[in-house]
């Protein structure tokens, strides 16, 4: 009896020597620092942000077809009829939520690259105005954080206009996606949605667009700048057709974020992306940005480096209900020449050389 009970408190002693071995151990392990903690929420900011807008649309549309053949098939049923009732809302106007745009989250997404936006001239509320963002990059960080987040302060550097950020038509076909979307102020790039937001919703709105489209992330790449912009005339002939102010913007730094795999015009890789994007309005761009664990790491976030989106001076546009091919031309040349003023202006200023140029296709 008396070996068992030297034995019970020998093992004792051993568990506790133990506990208090791996105490120690624990506590000298050196705790995140408060700059690595908001680097981490930076972090999961963007994660969250990839993952909204490459997999929420097909997770939601597969959840809900699964739902459907469960116990759960009314929820599938009621979404189902929501949106054949809200179909037509993002060409109307969509839903905008203030509330969204002001997510604390929106802030950490800002700080990661960081995301600025720098005002050169106002913009009045009793005109509308297109802006043309360049370039479209892989994912358009700096249109989305300046124009569908609140970070960057566009509300307080442009009081009374309302931002809005159009994008590809088929994300308002998937369930969820297409409300989320609407919650930021984005909606459909068609010409029935724009005309609605500069001439039926009143005045002080700035509806954005990316002119260059899938095709100029085709040509993204780091050090080069180049723009699809030549035959892209229908957004200054809809600026004619409802008197809307054009704006010229430029994200600089946007092509740094990622690296793309590119294929020489030609090839046969790069007849299939451009078969997709006549057929589906996008191109399978095949890019890698860097990993979770580090930034030497291969993944699909994007390099943590500054973007900056200039707004430069609007360019006043007269209002013409059926404007000429010719006049068409004049604004849209006119409009080529504000962008390289303003491109050729702050170049120097974020990141690019003073001979940097401007290839305009």
């Amino acid at each position: 009896m008396k070996t068992l009970i030297a034995a019970y408190f020998q093992n004792q002693s051993g568990i506790h020597a133990s506990i208090q071995a791996a105490l120690r151990v624990l506590l000298a392990v050196p705790w995140p620092s408060k700059r690595d903690f908001l680097a981490g929420l930076q972090l999961l900011s963007v994660l969250q942000w990839i993952f909204s807008f490459l997999m929420l649309g097909m997770v939601s549309l597969i959840l809900l077809i699964y739902l459907a053949f469960t116990s759960f098939w009314p929820i599938s049923a009621l979404y189902l009829v929501w949106l054949i009732y809200d179909w037509n809302t993002p060409e109307n106007g969509g839903r905008s939520s203030i509330w969204v745009r002001n997510w604390s989250i929106w802030n950490y997404f800002r700080d990661y690259f960081p995301i600025q936006l720098v005002k050169t001239h106002d913009l009045l509320p009793s005109h509308n105005y297109i802006i043309g963002i360049h370039p479209h990059g892989i994912l358009c960080v700096g249109a989305f954080g300046n124009l569908v987040t609140g970070a960057t302060g566009f509300h307080e550097k442009f009081p009374g206009i309302k931002p809005f950020l159009a994008t590809l038509a088929g994300n308002f076909r998937l369930p969820v996606f297409r409300e989320y979307l609407m919650s930021g102020g984005l909606f459909p790039v068609t010409r029935k949605a724009i005309e609605y937001l500069i001439s039926r919703n009143g005045t002080g709105n700035a509806v954005a667009i990316v002119v260059g489209g899938a095709a100029e992330a085709l040509s993204c790449r780091p050090g080069v700048t180049t723009l699809i912009l030549s035959e892209r005339k229908g957004f200054v002939r809809m600026a004619l057709r409802h008197g809307a102010h054009l704006v010229p913007a430029f994200s600089f730094g946007e092509n740094d974020l990622f690296q793309q795999v590119l294929f020489k015009e030609g090839s046969w890789m790069r007849r299939i992306q451009d078969r997709f994007r006549k057929i589906l309005g996008f191109s399978p761009c095949f890019f890698y940005g860097r990993g979770f664990s580090s930034v030497r790491s291969w993944g699909l976030l994007p390099f943590p480096r500054p973007v900056t989106t200039v707004i430069g001076e609007p360019l006043v546009v007269p209002r013409m209900e059926n404007p000429t091919c010719e006049m068409v031309d004049r604004y849209h040349a006119m409009y080529i020449h504000s962008l390289r003023k303003l491109f050729d202006d702050h170049k120097a200023m974020y990141g690019l050389s003073e001979t940097a140029e401007l290839r305009i296709l």
